[in-house]
């Protein structure tokens, strides 16, 4: 799979066999339909196994401590490492016309972080740590921010801004706080 993305972002998906894949995996062609079946199946399978859903469950459940500014920061800075570390599969799935089904079957994956981001809200809203307010409007509001801040900056080299990616964060998790506080 690595293989597959690193040629895939480089060559773009097209421009790319199947017999290069598996020359740069260090395998036979053969082995790689045996595992796969086809190109658009080992890159939906890459697409599956690199997103961030399982990871973020993790985070939710193990780094998560109740505290509205320390979260919503751990949250963020998790994600744009993820983000970040699955740039060139992004670039893959989001140049390629031809690949909306992948690209409609990856949408599990931002919405698990949409549940998860509900479902923190209401728990903090039932313990009196944030106002009354719709929930998932705020979840999906913080996810928005977030990956238009990654977008921003995936198809081009220069910054938008001179700001760092870590003033984003702080910056953009204080208002939600100020914002969603009692």
């Amino acid at each position: 799979m690595r293989a597959a993305i690193d040629l895939m972002a480089e060559k773009g998906y097209k421009g790319v066999s199947t017999k290069e894949i598996a020359a740069a995996a260090g395998v036979s062609e053969m082995t790689l339909f045996r595992n796969f079946g086809s190109k658009i199946n080992l890159l939906d399978k890459a697409v599956d196994h690199y997103h961030y859903s399982i990871e973020m469950t993790q985070i939710f459940d193990e780094q998560v401590i109740g505290d509205l500014r320390t979260d919503l920061l751990t949250i963020s800075r998790l994600y744009h490492e993820m983000m970040e570390r699955n740039r060139q599969l992004f670039l893959i799935v989001l140049s390629d016309q031809e690949l909306t089904e992948i690209r409609e079957k990856a949408q599990k994956h931002p919405r698990k972080l949409l549940e998860l981001l509900t479902n923190y809200f209401m728990d903090m809203q039932r313990k009196n740590k944030m106002v009354a307010t719709d929930a998932e409007m705020q979840a999906i509001t913080f996810m928005w921010m977030n990956y238009g801040a990654f977008i921003s900056q995936l198809f081009v080299k220069s910054e938008l801004t001179a700001k760092s990616k870590q003033d984003f964060m702080s910056s953009s998790v204080d208002l939600f706080v100020r914002a969603l506080s009692p």
